[in-house]
């Protein structure tokens, strides 16, 4: 029998079955044979949603060689008090910077392997490169890759392994891998057409059990990259964590991704516990376990899993001060130094990135300025270039920028990727929600009445508006008045839709995707494919925009 733990009156049930527990130590099984107590402590360290962050970034926060230091850290605390530690991975490894893409994220595996991973399972980016560069990563890594519900269309067998075992000093635990099934729509088609994304919640329905009954699991953990929606509530994505916990029996641990949910405490839900540590390594998650259990002569085992700690562990995060009326950026925690041999393999990689983002992305026939009071102040042929293209990556019905987040020119000529860089050098990622027309419209009044040069004024592609004031009195997408019960993608980046700049935050919304891709990357492809750009084509319209 694997792990019993209950999550309604934790404490007061957990102590009954304890005492259930000493009492069986002290008893007799049919063979004569005593059943005595036993307790492993052991400790879950996860991250997910690396994308990229290999490196350290410009203020010294994340990058793997300060990660494996705290890794190492860890382990060997938890090591010399007689516990055990696992690392985990909730996928999406790939695509976000620039450094990593080019290189196939061969970095990010390389720090991986040295900090030592014991497993990961397969997020949707990881299906943004063909199929074979994913296997050969798959070779890369030092760790198996996870995944139950992944399968060949043609021969129906799975891809990656769905499960392995880990063995913590006799106690067995079976780590699950789970994927979203929204890969089918996110994703290249080009880069899954041979591949079936099975209904994840359906396919731990059927895991589950065999890894309990037939392999006689004490311990399951789901590690998953599904995304973690409150109270079940996923809007038009697939099913998530809170979904899977409720809906299927026996998954002790759930260790997630996809949602970059920064949980501070553990989610429980159906006696599961479910935890997310934001992304890009910027924390390592740290559940601490302890694990009562008798065994009986033939292997048997009853036992009760208790989360006896966990938080968020900072790696490097920095915040801003004012010394003697200077900012100054100093770490919210104490500073963590980076691993020297992860440094230094790491280090060629991020110097030959350096040297191939000089590579050129297309062509420009005329500048196009960034100016801080042009950007800031009105529309701008800039924000009507870069909001386009997060509307055309994502799929959207409009999109909306931020001036504040165009920081320099995009200069006639060949234009670089580190021009594009130059321009949006905030890593900041692409999102789309889904808003009725009623929700939209309240919400481009809210936005659309920032004025001033301030970076928080609005850019958008596909919109025609006129404010009155602070009311909205027209609003057209794609040239149409907006239906208020009609269903609008709108594409925005990370920042502003968190409520940067105090726009209204859409974050929590049940339907809001972070897509993975970073502005500066939607920004690069969409010049690729439509170069040469003419700068005439994104000059603003007069009267499309109207402030009065």
């Amino acid at each position: 029998m694997s792990a019993l733990h209950f999550s309604v009156n934790r404490t007061y049930l957990f102590l009954i079955f304890l005492c259930v527990l000493l009492l069986a130590g002290c008893a007799t099984n049919q063979h004569g044979a005593n059943k005595h107590l036993k307790v492993l402590d052991f400790t879950v360290l996860h991250t997910n949603d690396n994308h990229g962050k290999f490196w350290r970034n410009k203020k010294g926060e994340l990058g793997m060689a300060a990660r494996k230091t705290l890794v190492d850290r860890i382990r060997r605390e938890v090591e010399a008090k007689g516990g055990r530690v696992l690392l985990l991975s909730a996928g999406d490894i790939n695509t976000g910077v620039p450094e990593s893409d080019i290189q196939e994220a061969k970095p990010d595996f390389i720090g991986m392997n040295m900090i030592g991973y014991d497993a990961m399972t397969l997020g949707n980016h990881e299906f943004d490169n063909p199929l074979p560069v994913l296997l050969k990563q798959e070779k890369w890594a030092n760790f198996p890759f996870v995944a139950a519900n992944i399968y060949y269309e043609d021969s129906k067998k799975l891809v990656f392994k769905p499960w392995l075992e880990k063995d913590l000093k006799g106690v067995r635990v079976g780590i699950i891998g789970l994927t979203t099934e929204d890969t089918e729509t996110i994703a290249a088609k080009d880069n899954i057409k041979n591949l079936d994304f099975l209904n994840a919640v359906d396919t731990a329905k059927a895991w589950v059990p065999v890894l309990k009954e037939d392999d006689n699991i004490d311990i399951v953990i789901a590690l998953t990259h599904m995304g973690h929606y409150p109270n079940a509530k996923h809007g038009d994505n697939a099913p998530g964590d809170v979904t899977l916990a409720k809906a299927v029996d026996g998954i002790d641990i759930i260790v997630g991704g996809h949602s970059q949910d920064k949980l501070q405490r553990a989610d429980v839900k159906n006696s599961t516990y479910i935890f997310q540590a934001k992304d890009w390594g910027k924390f390592i998650g740290r559940a601490d376990f302890k694990y009562y259990y008798t065994d009986d002569h033939d292997g048997k085992r009853e036992g009760v899993l208790k989360l006896i700690n966990y938080r968020l562990i900072p790696v490097n995060l920095k915040k801003s001060i004012l010394v003697d009326g200077k900012e100054k950026w100093v770490t919210i925690e104490s500073a963590i130094p980076e691993d020297k041999k992860v440094l230094k393999a790491l280090r060629p990689y991020q110097e030959k990135a350096s040297k191939l983002l000089q590579k050129p992305a297309g062509e420009l026939d005329k500048t196009l300025s960034g100016a801080r009071n042009l950007v800031r102040g009105g529309p701008a042929a800039l924000g009507n270039l870069i909001s386009r293209a997060q509307m055309t990556k994502a799929k959207a019905d409009l999109a909306i920028l931020n001036g504040g987040g165009i920081r320099a020119d995009l200069p006639a000529g060949t234009v670089t990727e580190k021009d594009i860089l130059t321009v949006q050098p905030f890593g900041n990622m692409l999102c789309y929600v889904e808003l009725t027309g009623r929700q939209l419209r309240s919400y481009i009044e809210d936005v659309a009445d920032i004025r001033g040069v301030s970076g928080g004024l609005a850019h958008f592609a596909n919109v025609k508006l006129t404010m009155e004031g602070d009311k909205l009195t027209r609003l057209l997408i794609g040239g149409k008045p907006i239906k208020k019960d009609k269903k609008y993608r709108l594409a925005i980046n990370e920042y502003s839709a968190s409520g940067g700049n105090s726009w209204p935050d859409l974050s929590e919304n049940p339907t809001f995707v972070n897509t993975g891709y970073t502005d500066a990357v939607v920004l690069k492809e969409y010049i690729k494919k439509h170069s040469p750009l003419k700068a005439a084509n994104y000059v603003p319209v007069k009267g499309d925009i109207l402030r009065k």
